[in-house]
């Protein structure tokens, strides 16, 4: 070869060389120039999750998911033209209750007493009540609309992550994947409860938050409508205000603005918010007196019979009180079923404390490695967005907890994006020494147990320990 033309082919491998990117560590098993592969693939998720929820919806056995009767019976109450219920000395019997769970609710018994969730917001209630009428007040039409919302947190889920990280469709997945297939979340979805409705206005307000940080400061009063339905559906979802207020900071920051400018877009979220929501909350100060708008300081009168905090703390102390709190946790997010009464076996747990584990150590390691590639603006201020959504929830529950024993994963589950997208990092960062081929099938193999695992415990466990 000439030497001309081989200093001219050095020079473009060099130049090809300084101009490739660093490939990171990390599992990337979809064809990011495919859009149509990653929804086929949600579709697929959604698909396995219903067919799993509609299982548990309609083989748990009736009012054996924490807190159903008292649910249903604010149903109830609205679609019988009674109005919106009040919280009343008498509508928590702690001693009916144990009875009741106790006997497997057997239909002598009548659930209509258990009134204690009078107390909440009306959003989820009066969805509810045109399908009680509809049905003749059935509980299985109820339990699936609950898997609908579950449906919808799955597309919510993908899609916030999705604006985060726009070119890594795989991670969208896996946090979706993840959420559905939890045991314990599929249980609570296929149950007459307004948790699942908050988890899905929750992921409303994260897509909503995380577009607006892509620029789209034109559209806060959409965020502010979906904090209106926050505050309309249940107080586990109120953290989104905060969340909110975090986000138009960041945007402030990053933008050089003024503080003015992010008085005024907070002005365009919260005052709609307030506006919409201010009926339900003048109604409660005129019910329950204007120092108690949420109606809390009623209900947690209401139900003395509930074992507080500052009890458990006298008896145990604090070794006792936090062990119990981790460990009790740690179980009922991935599966304490039923009243809290069905455990399954110590293999069981101990499989999945080595799963979270794992999954934990791939996300530290995806956080503080160096194969991480540099994140953009939007990406980093998206990690801090969720970031903010799981502190406020792991706050709130602690704050809970000040004052009621009630050590119960699902109050985790509306930071189950944060948890999820986390979980999906660290499974991508730990696949990513895998060969291509394999690291979609540990992926694919790790989904599918989970699938796997819930319907075990429906057949094993629900079912058996439940059944009248």
């Amino acid at each position: 070869m000439h030497l001309p033309r081989l200093i001219e082919k050095m020079r473009s491998e060099v130049c090809l060389e300084q101009c490739l990117p660093i490939v990171p560590l990390e599992c990337t098993i979809l064809p990011v120039n495919s859009p149509r592969v990653p929804r086929a693939l949600l579709a697929v998720i959604i698909v396995a999750y219903t067919a799993v929820g509609v299982l548990y919806a309609a083989l748990t056995p009736t009012w054996q998911v924490p807190d159903e009767p008292a649910h249903y019976n604010y149903v109830r109450a609205l679609a019988e033209g009674q109005g919106f219920p009040v919280m009343e000395p008498g509508d928590y019997d702690q001693d009916l209750l144990d009875q009741l769970r106790s006997q497997g609710f057997p239909p002598e018994l009548p659930i209509g007493p258990l009134e204690y969730e009078d107390h909440q917001p009306p959003l989820y209630y009066l969805l509810a009540a045109p399908i009680y009428r509809l049905f003749g007040g059935a509980v299985l039409p109820l339990r699936l609309l609950s898997v609908v919302f579950g449906a919808v947190l799955l597309v919510l889920a993908f899609a916030t992550v999705s604006v985060i990280f726009p070119t890594r469709p795989e991670l969208a997945l896996m946090t979706a994947a993840f959420i559905a297939f939890i045991p314990q979340h599929v249980a609570m979805t296929a149950g007459v409860n307004n948790d699942t409705l908050a988890e899905v206005v929750v992921g409303g307000v994260l897509w909503a938050l995380a577009a607006y940080l892509g620029g789209g400061d034109d559209r806060p009063w959409a965020v502010g409508l979906l904090l209106a339905a926050a505050l309309l559906t249940k107080t586990t979802a109120y953290i989104m205000v905060g969340v909110a207020i975090v986000t138009v900071a960041i945007r402030r920051r990053q933008g050089h603005r003024t503080w003015g400018w992010a008085m005024g877009q907070l002005a365009w979220m919260l005052i709609p918010a307030l506006l919409l929501s201010a009926p339900w909350f003048i109604r409660n100060g005129v019910t329950y007196g204007w120092q108690d708008p949420l109606g809390m300081a009623r209900h947690n009168a209401v139900v003395e019979g509930q074992l507080r905090s500052r009890d458990y703390l006298a008896i145990y102390g604090w070794r006792g009180l936090l062990g119990q709190m981790a460990c009790t946790t740690f179980h009922s997010f991935w599966g304490q079923f039923g009243w809290m009464g069905v455990v399954l076996p110590a293999r069981i747990y101990q499989g999945l404390g080595l799963l979270s584990t794992v999954l934990l150590a791939g996300f530290l390691w995806w956080l503080c490695g160096r194969a991480r590639p540099s994140l953009t603006f939007l990406q980093r201020a998206g990690l801090l967005l969720l970031l903010a959504s799981f502190f406020f929830t792991t706050i709130s529950f602690f704050w809970y907890n000040l004052t009621f024993v009630q050590h119960q994963g699902r109050y985790l589950f509306p930071a189950l994006i944060p948890i999820g997208m986390a979980a999906a990092l660290g499974l991508s960062t730990l696949t990513g020494a895998l060969p291509r081929r394999m690291c979609f099938w540990v992926t694919i193999g790790l989904f599918v147990g989970l699938a796997a695992l819930d319907v075990y415990c429906l057949f094993q466990f629900i079912i058996p320990f439940l059944a009248r």
